[in-house]
């Protein structure tokens, strides 16, 4: 090849030389100039020869990487092929990707590939590349003639396919004049060298695997999901056409923007197939009459199945070992987390952990692994709906009307010595705006005027985004008007975790409250302090005295804990009676009997990893703890005394499909046999005739065997729900994005309103899906024989006046 471009030359300079030989011989007469011409042509042979061997000698030190940049063989044999890490939902729904800007691709095999995509290309940018070796000397030579010497813009180019690859694949940038001289003689000679590994196939296939079709669409396979929402093999002769068309000038021909310039490139490249006779004139006639129609998919990072649930993913892929150094004094609770995440939790810095065969580490953005998750798309939607459905249609109306002025609470005996305006330069310190100009070197003064200054944005609606006018001060304001909530739903005999929702809108409220953020539980606490009683031998039977309790704390300090409705007040009633109706007075009385400190063991063997106070009104749920927490806490009442720990990933692989992780359920016994079958009978009846009743009426009107517990906090800060069956179970939180936050009024800040909803709207639409293995026929296991609950009668409660208030003040002396 290298002899046929000198020869090239050598061609052009014979042209020159002709033409002055005719010149000469038109003055052959001239007897005084006879002599000359045979000297010129000499010198011009001469010429020629060097000029052919200087040729020679420069495409030899090109070839070989003396001049010019020329890829090692190794790298030309094996390119660094980067393509994007996909996430698989347990149903095979793709759910989203990781991937580096402009990097979203994904790899197709040839024969992903539709053969109307390879003939538009050949017959669009290379119409001989089946019979060249990686350059093309007719369409150089038109080039040459056409382009160069006559000036006519249309007359093509000359790059082959091999050529536009071998530019993708390597190239440098070009500091110099020598440089931008080099580059396409490197160009060419890279291509004849791919043209020596690879076969045709193969390098049309690396091209089409390689090129940017713009809107995070690198790669036939993503090209055709972002357009058409097809694979590679669907696309039809016009939608090949259409992306083929992109390869000339990917942001000229961008189908989205400019539909009539996109269309009149589609009809040059099918002109040019039916030329090359790939479609028939008639079907060249028919197809360029269609419309341009898309499916246009966008994607990014904020899109897709579960974005709370791949960010967690993501953050513990990527994970580092936890150093004290690395957190700030007041995140002490993070360190703890990690460290424990690290020892126990394998996909935790899985990235970290192991490595590649060549001994480098894992990279979720460029490896093109294949992670599939345990989450049902199905569950997925269910649990997305049930909660925008509540939030935008019940809870934010509410909120809204009764906080016409101020998100924040008008309570000042709440606020104490705070007051709203600090709350608010709180917020404004804590936002992202602030620390960017704090981190440009504005002083406070700037940085408050600039948020007092009215500036284009655009604010969450549950309705659709808004393009609006507001100062920053004002739309912090605006953002915590917004209630928020997490959801967790997971199985309890396998620990995959099927549904997962951190918060109403991951694009505008990113902050993960399923699985980062962390509240007071309030009553959904008390479940865990029964069943420590009960394992310390008493029984549902045992009675206390329904009066409010005066309790003196070690501090000397005098704790008397408060307690909604007065049903049964003065009465002995029974703890089975005390924990259906969620009663504060019993459980005072019951944690006064037992050691705070074993119940935080308790706790902790529950699987809650939460720094807990060891102070009696733990009993009513002051500490804060995630709703991942709870939801892993209460499998073992779901799962017949067994906790199982969260499982976000069954498996890994390589982008050949080889296997480089596998989940494995982890079991922890935590309850007794005797103690779980007491602490079933009575949750479920929390859910038959308590707290939880609600579920049993309409709009949800669920007839399945169902445990739960209801939590509110201190003026309805939190709202908490925990719900389960034979073999499901689901967590909810709502409320505030800070705990100053919150409704006013009971009725509508107590768990069974403002989360309980969700969970049944939630599980209403999981029980009537029979694509699903949950129904509701499946039962709770049978008691051993013998065993007699003490209960005579169902105990019927008023859901909403039964719902307890936590007091916790005065105790974190």
């Amino acid at each position: 090849m290298a002899i046929k471009i000198c020869f090239f030359a050598h061609f052009t300079l014979l042209l020159c030389n002709k033409t002055k030989h005719k010149r000469m011989k038109s003055n052959k007469g001239n007897t005084a100039t006879s002599g000359r011409p045979r000297n010129i042509i000499k010198v011009l042979w001469i010429g020629n020869a060097v000029f052919v061997a200087i040729c020679v000698v420069l495409w030899l030190l090109i070839y070989n990487g003396i001049i010019g940049y020329m890829p090692p063989v190794k790298d030309l044999r094996n390119p660094n092929d980067k393509y994007a890490t996909r996430l698989f939902t347990a149903d095979g729904v793709e759910m989203g990707r990781y991937f580096q800007s402009k990097n979203n691709r994904i790899y197709a095999d040839y024969d992903e590939i539709s053969q109307n995509v390879v003939n538009a290309l050949i017959a669009t940018e290379d119409v001989r590349f089946e019979s060249h070796s990686g350059i093309d000397l007719r369409a150089l030579s038109r080039v040459l003639v056409k382009t160069i010497l006559m000036g006519k813009r249309g007359a093509g180019g000359g790059s082959t396919i091999t050529q536009q690859l071998a530019k993708l694949l390597y190239s440098p940038e070009s500091s110099g004049l020598f440089d931008r001289a080099m580059k396409k003689p490197v160009e060419w000679a890279i291509a004849l060298k791919l043209e020596r590994f690879y076969t045709k196939e193969e390098i049309i296939r690396m091209y089409l695997n390689r090129f940017d079709f713009l809107n995070n669409a690198v790669g036939i396979k993503s090209a055709a999901f972002v357009y058409f929402g097809k694979e590679p093999t669907e696309l039809s002769i016009e939608e090949a056409a259409t992306l083929v068309g992109m390869v000339q000038n990917p942001s000229r021909f961008n189908p989205v923007r400019y539909k009539d310039r996109t269309i009149a490139r589609r009809n040059v490249v099918l002109s040019q197939m039916e030329k090359a006779g790939m479609i028939t004139k008639a079907e060249c006639d028919s197809l360029q009459a269609l419309d341009l129609v898309l499916d246009f998919h966008r994607v990014d990072h904020k899109d897709g199945i579960a974005p709370y649930f791949r960010e967690a993913i993501r953050l513990m892929l990527q994970a580092h070992k936890p150093s004290r150094s690395d957190y700030p004094d007041w995140d002490k609770q993070g360190y703890i987390d990690d460290s424990i995440a690290w020892e126990t939790n394998p996909i935790y810095g899985w990235a970290e952990k192991n490595r590649k065969p060549d001994g480098s580490k894992y990279n979720i953005y460029t490896d093109g692994l294949k992670i599939y998750t345990t989450i049902d798309s199905r569950m997925q939607r269910y649990a997305d709906e049930a909660v925008v459905t509540h939030l935008r249609d019940n809870l934010q109306k509410a909120f809204d009307r009764e906080k016409s002025r101020s998100p924040y609470t008008t309570n000042q005996a709440e606020l104490g010595n705070v007051k709203v305006e600090d709350l608010i330069l709180k917020a404004i310190r804590q936002s992202e705006r602030y620390r960017v100009l704090k981190h440009a070197g504005k002083s406070d003064e700037d940085i408050m005027e600039n948020f007092n200054t009215s500036t284009e944005m655009r604010v969450f609606s549950y309705e659709g985004e808004i393009d609006t006018v507001m100062t920053p001060r004002d739309s912090l304001l605006y953002a915590k008007r917004f209630l928020r909530a997490g959801f967790m739903s997971m199985d309890s005999h396998t620990g995959y975790v099927k549904a997962y929702v951190g918060g109403p809108d991951f694009k505008f409220f990113q902050y993960d409250m399923a699985g980062k953020g962390r509240r007071q539980i309030g009553s959904t606490v008390k479940p865990f302090l029964y069943t420590y009683a009960f394992e310390q031998g008493y029984t549902p039977c045992d009675q206390f005295l329904n009066a409010q309790p005066t309790i003196t704390l070690p501090s000397g300090q005098v704790w008397q804990p408060r307690n909604s409705g007065g049903s049964r007040v003065g009465e002995m009633v029974d703890l089975y009676w005390a924990l259906t109706t969620s009663n504060n007075w019993i459980s005072a009385r019951l944690m006064a009997e037992l050691s705070p400190a074993a119940l935080v063991r308790t706790m902790h063997n529950f699987g809650i990893t939460a720094e807990l106070p060891a102070v009696m009104s733990l009993c009513l749920g002051p500490c804060d703890v995630s709703v991942r927490e709870m939801v892993t806490a209460y499998t073992a009442f779901s799962n017949r005394g067994l906790r199982v720990d969260p499982i976000y990933v069954t498996t890994i692989t390589d982008n050949e499909g080889n296997v480089l992780y596998e989940a494995r359920p982890q079991f922890t016994e935590v309850i007794s046999e005797e103690a779980y079958f007491k602490m079933i009978n009575i949750l479920q009846n929390v859910i038959n005739s308590g707290t939880g009743g609600r579920l049993r009426r309409a709009p949800y009107s669920i007839t399945a065997p169902m445990g739960g517990k209801t939590g509110t906090t201190n003026s309805n800060s939190d709202g908490w729900f925990m719900g389960f069956t034979p073999s499901l179970v689901s967590g909810v939180w709502v409320g505030g994005e800070e705990r100053y936050i919150h409704f006013n009024s009971m009725a509508q800040g107590q768990g069974a309103a403002m989360a309980l909803p969700i969970y049944g709207l939630y599980i209403k639409k999981v029980y009537a899906d029979a694509s699903l293995p949950y129904k509701q026929n499946e039962q709770f296991p049978n008691p051993p024989a013998g065993f007699t609950p003490c209960f005579k009668e169902s105990y019927e409660v008023d859901s909403i006046s039964a719902e307890s208030v936590e007091s916790v003040e005065g105790v974190f002396e």
